[in-house]
């Protein structure tokens, strides 16, 4: 069994380009993601994050470097199923994931194929649909389901896949605000519940908030890494890049710029009230 200390991911001086004519997706590329933990990736499109999703399970492979999934590299033919099963990956449109006419039965349709035994079976699909809050939908029609339902399904389908870590491609990308909150708190949840690794890729500065760690790409490079709260902070640095940041942030920021001194790391709603109510207090009683 592989120590909980070891990175689940290892990515080391990584390149790729699609051909020998285009200029690299991603150039001298290096990362580890430890096992357990819960990273974003975050990026102007073009950046290179759905490249590098693609890389972390052998659907694509490195032009030069390598990738290390639990020590197994990806480019090895003989451990490429092994890899596919340790990362699970859900992409941006849930419509490609979606193979079968019953939910209950599309979330069977990976098992199945892997051999796992019936009951085994019935066992994971009732606790993936349980886990993503689709159980109660587990006899309808896929395709009479909302975006954001659509995508939880395919997440469940992942799961009962039983994968050490998944990795999300832009899951939200085709969905309404509702649909949105749908699949990030499931996300949210599988983190918390059953403690898996989480590698959530997205142009999206408000759904990297609840990560341990935020990854910044620009150009196929790592442009930043830390907390989300210590890159956010980097107001300046992020606008250069051609990203935003939290609102919350972005309000701190501009009242600083006019006198006050906020903590930039309060990045709930919540954290940045506290802040402003605090500093007015403390301006009240020096006047």
């Amino acid at each position: 069994m592989e120590s909980t200390s070891t990175p689940i991911i290892q990515i080391e001086n990584l390149r790729f380009q699609y051909s020998e004519t285009d200029l690299p997706a991603i150039e001298d590329l290096n990362l580890e993601i430890a096992r357990g933990s819960f990273v974003a990736v975050l990026g102007r499109n073009g950046s290179g994050k759905s490249t590098l999703a693609r890389l972390l399970n052998g659907i694509l492979l490195p032009t030069a470097g390598r990738v290390l999934v639990n020590g197994m590299d990806t480019a090895n033919e003989a451990t490429l199923l092994d890899v596919r099963r340790t990362i699970g990956m859900v992409f941006q449109n849930p419509d490609n994931q979606i193979v079968a006419s019953v939910v209950e039965d599309d979330v069977a349709f990976a098992p199945e194929n892997l051999g796992v035994p019936p009951a085994e079976i019935r066992r994971r699909v009732d606790e993936a649909l349980r886990c993503v809050g689709m159980y109660e939908f587990r006899m309808h029609a896929p395709h009479l389901l909302s975006g954001g339902q659509k995508q939880r399904v395919a997440i469940a389908g992942v799961l009962a896949m039983q994968p050490e870590c998944i990795v999300l491609d832009e899951p939200t990308a085709m969905l309404d605000p509702i649909g949105r909150r749908e699949v990030l708190a499931a996300v949210e949840q599988l983190r918390q519940e059953l403690g898996m690794t989480v590698v959530l890729i997205t142009h999206h500065m408000e759904e990297c908030v609840r990560a341990d760690r935020l990854v910044v790409m620009s150009e196929g490079r790592l442009a930043a890494d830390g907390t989300p709260e210590a890159v956010f902070s980097q107001v300046e640095q992020m606008h250069a890049l051609g990203l935003t940041v939290p609102e919350t942030t972005e309000l701190l920021y501009g009242l600083n710029r006019n006198g006050f001194h906020l903590p930039l790391t309060a990045l709930s709603i919540e954290r940045c009230a506290d802040a402003i109510a605090d500093a007015l207090n403390h301006a009240m009683k020096d006047a």
